[in-house]
This record gives structure tokens, C-alpha cells and sequence, in this order.
């Protein structure tokens, strides 16, 4: 069975905040750290196949038993629903703020 997910861990200036985003380094970078807001270029994580290249806004926090916190995202173009998991360096008061969504 081949792998869904393709290793990318670049840096990018995020589009939304336009603050420059370094590589993760332990795993693979998928969003700001610094906004937490996200790019939709990806239909499998690292593959890059997605045509829309909206920015992908971080609308709640879920707790996954495997992954920890996980962001939820919302595409501001075509309104698909993507998650990631929150990364070390991610700017916990806006993920707490998050958080307080879901009550």
C-alpha cells in the first residue's frame, strides 16, 4: 500500500500574516505559527495536488487520542474542511483561543 503522505517541511512566507515561516524540523510544517492560518495546496498531506490555494483559517480545536490538538481549518475559497496537529512553536494563546470555540 503506497503512503498518502509526502514529507515537505519548507519555509514559507505566510499569506495571511506575511511573517516568514521557518521548517518545523521534527516534522512537517503545514501552517503559520505565528496566525495559525494555512494554505489549501494539498489534497494528501505533502502532495501539493490541490488546485484552490485558498487560505485555510483556523475555525476550532479538536483532542484527538493519537495526535494530541488538532487544528481545524476552513478554506476561505471553496469552504473545505482540512486538520492538523498543533506544532511546538505554534502561538498557544491563539490556540487557546481556539480551544474556547468549542464550548
Amino acid at each position: 500500500m503506497l503512503s498518502r503522505f509526502t514529507k515537505i517541511d519548507e519555509e514559507f512566507v505566510c499569506e495571511n500574516c506575511g511573517k516568514h515561516v521557518k521548517k518545523l524540523g521534527y516534522s512537517c510544517r503545514n501552517h503559520c505559527p505565528y496566525c495559525l492560518h494555512s494554505k489549501h495546496v494539498d489534497i494528501n498531506p505533502g502532495d501539493r495536488a490541490e488546485e484552490c490555494h485558498g487560505i485555510l483559517e483556523p475555525i476550532s480545536l479538536e483532542v484527538n487520542s493519537k495526535k494530541g490538538y488538532v487544528i481545524v481549518f476552513k478554506c476561505k475559497k471553496c469552504g473545505k474542511i482540512r486538520k492538523n496537529k498543533v506544532a511546538e512553536d505554534d502561538n498557544m494563546d491563539l490556540v487557546i483561543k481556539l480551544s474556547n470555540k468549542n464550548l
